[in-house]
């Protein structure tokens, strides 16, 4: 499993989703907060005096509600921690939550990056973090929910996966490549991501869904940008610790051939 040191600036910001954090240096100040970074700020926003200066506080809290609302809306921790290099250079330490790659995503203003609810781990302050939403239809049947993490701004994006990762672009494919769902982990902005039924609803369909593995549904992958995917999922991992665990023997019998010693 792999992780990241980051060396900060004095002054310099990163924050991290809750969790992922693992070490840092003693002059690095660490910083819980509910909002995130926006027009490319480091996650505090500035009122004027008077009515203004009032305005700026609402105006603020608002966002921060609506901030609060969609990371819960896609299962995501309410909080960012923020770490700041004082008095000198500092470093500090992030992981994933699973075995796999990380990558380091370089940001220039130019397009954003769109990520899986799970794939963000760190990512400087002049980075803006966001929720699209997908729509309930594509994102349901697409299994991660109906919301990407979205990434705009200038400046240094880290994210996980598990397995391995491969880097592909649709355009050298015919515009367009066919994804197990669970295995997308970002993409950049000007890929199109849809959902396709696997097959027809006739036998060699069902035969896909049922025995394939695969369900019932397909992510396609469209246009001409970097998209990383991961070569374990979620649901294969699970399956196969259950699996070293014992917890399939029972199987669809509910375990009325099994033996058990003792």
């Amino acid at each position: 499993m792999q992780m990241a040191v980051v060396n900060l600036r004095p002054g310099q910001t990163v924050y991290c989703e809750a969790g992922k954090f693992l070490f840092k240096t003693t002059n690095v100040t660490m910083e819980t907060r509910l909002s995130g970074p926006s027009n490319g700020g480091n996650g505090q926003q500035q009122g004027g005096s008077g009515s203004g200066g009032m305005g700026g506080l609402l105006r603020q809290a608002m966002g921060t509600a609506m901030q609060v609302g969609q990371r819960a809306l896609a299962g995501e921790s309410l909080a960012f921690q923020y770490f700041t290099a004082q008095g000198g250079e500092g470093t500090v330490g992030f992981a994933g939550v699973l075995p796999g790659e990380m990558r380091a995503l370089e940001l220039d203003g130019t397009r954003a990056w769109f990520a899986e609810k799970d794939a963000f781990v760190a990512a400087e302050s002049t980075v803006d973090f966001g929720i699209a939403f997908q729509g309930g239809r594509t994102g349901m049947s697409g299994g991660e929910g109906f919301v990407l993490e979205k990434f705009t701004g200038h400046g240094t994006v880290i994210i996980a996966g598990a397995g391995n990762f491969i880097d592909l672009n649709p355009a050298d494919f015919g515009g367009r490549i066919e994804v197990d769902t669970g295995c997308v982990v970002a993409f950049e902005e000007g890929i199109q991501y849809g959902v396709q039924r696997v097959g027809g609803l006739n036998r060699q369909g069902l035969m896909n869904a049922v025995f394939g593995g695969e369900g019932l549904s397909l992510a396609t992958l469209e246009g001409n940008g970097r998209v990383i995917l991961q070569s374990l999922t979620i649901e294969s991992l699970a399956n196969a610790l259950k699996k070293a665990q014992g917890g399939d023997k029972q199987g669809p019998t509910g375990g009325l051939f099994s033996t058990h010693a003792g």
